[in-house]
């Protein structure tokens, strides 16, 4: 995913997206924990996703300030 399909997505949709990215980091962790990660790549592209979320985020809250 990239930042422009997330600027098109509502902020409610942003932080469902959150959530479950959060949700899914969660598991990762704990699949490493028991040695049961095979993609240890998505870690790191689950979590640089849901920075984005939360960049777009938060430049849509300042934006809404203005």
């Amino acid at each position: 995913m990239n930042a422009t399909e997330l600027r098109a997505k509502t902020p409610d949709q942003l932080r469902d997206q959150l959530v479950s990215l959060k949700k899914e980091a969660f598991n990762l962790r704990f699949q490493q924990a028991t040695n049961q990660l095979e993609n240890t790549a998505r870690m790191r592209a689950v979590r640089r996703d849901a920075a984005r979320v939360l960049t777009v985020l938060n430049q849509k809250a300042a934006e809404a300030a203005k």
